[in-house]
């Protein structure tokens, strides 16, 4: 599918949502929306396999006949039905009941069906407990359809279901049916969602600019960049994951170079956001044995794989990326302060846990491992306890780069932020500076900045060889850092100022003099004529 076709899709589902939500927010309609393109997704995958699993067996729709074919096949085979399940199972890892797939919910919609809202309520139960081997309790428990937002009588809710599934079947059957683009479309109207929920959409979205920039530079070998991509990334975990799109980001980028991800694992506090990220994963073909997502508090830890005391059992990830929530306030507790992940560091202060979520993730980071982590810049100057913890992280050698980031880059704000990216075992002795901040380095907006193709890929290209530029980038040796105070300020290493260019004052005094004169022979031809026509002189 083109970017404007996906645009087009993107617009077309986006039009619908403006026009149906009615008394709903944003924010409430977006969970019924991205639920019905989920439901869709499924659906069609699910039915896609069924065909070439029956083949011949598969019945052909008949003239009048609407129900779905599936329907259709268990009626005439009902005594296959529990060997056929447990084949798609092993084929597509889940299954779908046919009253509860996609084409059977729009028929319901389309005809104005009396049970639809029952049907739907029990059909998002079936997914969440029976479709998969895993269960995906409350993946649906944000949408509510008995909102009298949909319509004060259980009729009016039904009628209003009906029209928002209809007009959803309508929109999307214009485009191709190939259920790669719905993910795509999901991912779109994510975007769209976040743009129009300002500061909320900081706990669910990481533009996909940055997002790129992340996945790009931990797909890349630790030790050597400069070789490329790795050919395989075991584990790949995002503590703050949003609605999983830089966890899909990383795993797409290392896809695209013939590279394989192993396990995901994403962790999220939000639970509309953790149910967003969920439904994410599998409209993206990400089955449900390649991912795990926990439903908690990253900086309380409390994800039982994740608090493994034994060493030797200790998780440990290829990749580690993160957006977190920017200078969030926390109670750091006396027991946090033995905690293994900050004991060797000490704890972030109440006023900001930045450090906090960057010493989770790290502590979880393989010897051949990378991380890239988006903080706000305040992490690389400000005092007390954060100054202890970034001198610890310069002196053990582990910060690798610091990347400097435009203003107005996010939905929910405004200000520049920096990525930071870590490794356990680096070769250079150095640290890598890069400001891509200044001007040029990004495209200027109205009301939000971008950076563009060509800015993304010099920001990778100069981390990945590691390469300096005048006003761009340099590396930095300890000494100086140390020199320094272990300040991180980009700008104390990367000046943007431009040199003030060398006047050469007796070429100046020379075209001076040369002015001079030839402004006296001017006014010689000028009182020339002044006399001819009988005037007098200036």
């Amino acid at each position: 599918m083109t970017k404007e076709e996906l645009n087009q899709l993107g617009k077309t589902l986006w039009d619908i949502a403006d026009q149906l939500r009615g008394a709903m927010n944003a924010d409430d309609f977006r969970d019924y929306m991205l639920s019905f393109l989920f439901l869709r997704y499924l659906s069609d995958n699910y039915e896609l396999a069924a065909k070439k699993e029956l083949g011949r067996d598969y019945p052909t729709p008949t003239a009048g006949d609407r129900r779905a074919p599936l329907a259709v096949w268990y009626e005439e085979n009902a005594k296959d039905a529990e060997d056929f399940e447990k084949q798609m199972r092993l084929k597509v890892h889940y299954v779908i009941e046919p009253r509860y797939l996609w084409s059977s919910i729009a028929e319901m919609a389309r005809t104005q069906h009396s049970d639809l809202l029952d049907t739907l309520w029990k059909g998002f139960k079936y997914i969440e407990e029976k479709s998969f081997e895993s269960t995906f309790r409350g993946l649906f428990s944000e949408i509510n359809l008995h909102s009298e937002k949909l319509g004060k009588k259980p009729s009016d809710r039904n009628a209003k279901l009906s029209t928002i599934i209809q007009k959803i079947a309508e929109g999307i059957s214009k485009f191709s049916t190939d259920t790669d683009i719905l993910g795509d479309a999901y991912e779109y109207l994510i975007g769209e969602f976040a743009a129009g929920s300002g500061k909320k959409a900081g706990e669910f979205y990481t533009p996909q600019q940055i997002s790129t920039v992340l996945s790009e530079i931990v797909t890349l070998d630790s030790q050597e960049p400069a070789n490329g991509k790795k050919k395989k990334l075991s584990k790949v975990l995002d503590f703050a994951c949003g609605s999983g799109s830089l966890l899909l980001n990383v795993r797409k980028r290392l896809h695209r170079e013939g590279g394989v991800v192993g396990k995901i694992y994403g962790q999220e506090k939000n639970i509309t956001t953790y149910n967003l990220a969920r439904m994410n994963m599998l409209l993206h073909g990400v089955k449900d044995t390649e991912f795990e997502i926990h439903h908690g508090d990253s900086l309380l830890n409390d994800w039982d794989i994740l608090n493994e005391m034994n060493p030797a059992k200790k998780q440990q990830f290829d990749a580690v990326v993160a957006n977190p929530p920017f200078s969030y306030r926390w109670e750091p507790t006396e027991a946090l302060s033995e905690d293994f992940r900050f004991k060797n560091y000490g704890l972030a202060p109440k006023s900001a846990a930045d450090f906090a979520f960057l010493l989770h993730g790290f502590h979880f980071l393989s010897d051949s491992g990378v991380m890239a982590i988006i903080l706000p810049h305040g992490v690389l100057f400000r005092g007390g306890a954060e100054e202890r913890i970034r001198t610890k992280l310069l002196k053990d050698s582990h910060i690798d780069t610091v990347i400097g980031l435009p203003a107005n880059l996010f939905f929910s704000t405004g200000i520049p932020v920096c990525i930071l990216v870590l490794k356990r075992c680096k070769k250079p002795d150095d640290v890598l500076f890069i400001n891509a901040s200044s001007e040029g380095n990004f495209e200027k907006g109205k009301r939000q900045n971008r950076l563009l193709p060509e800015h993304i890929d010099k920001i990778v290209s100069t981390y990945q060889y590691r390469k300096e530029e005048t006003r761009y980038s340099r590396r930095v040796s300890m000494d100086e850092i140390e020199k320094n105070d272990f300040n991180l300020n980009i700008s104390r290493y990367v000046s943007t100022a431009t040199e003030d260019e060398e006047i050469d004052l007796n070429a100046v005094n020379a075209e001076l003099n040369e002015i001079e004169n030839r402004a006296q022979e001017a006014a010689k031809v000028h009182n020339n004529f002044l006399r001819e026509l009988g005037l007098p002189p200036i």
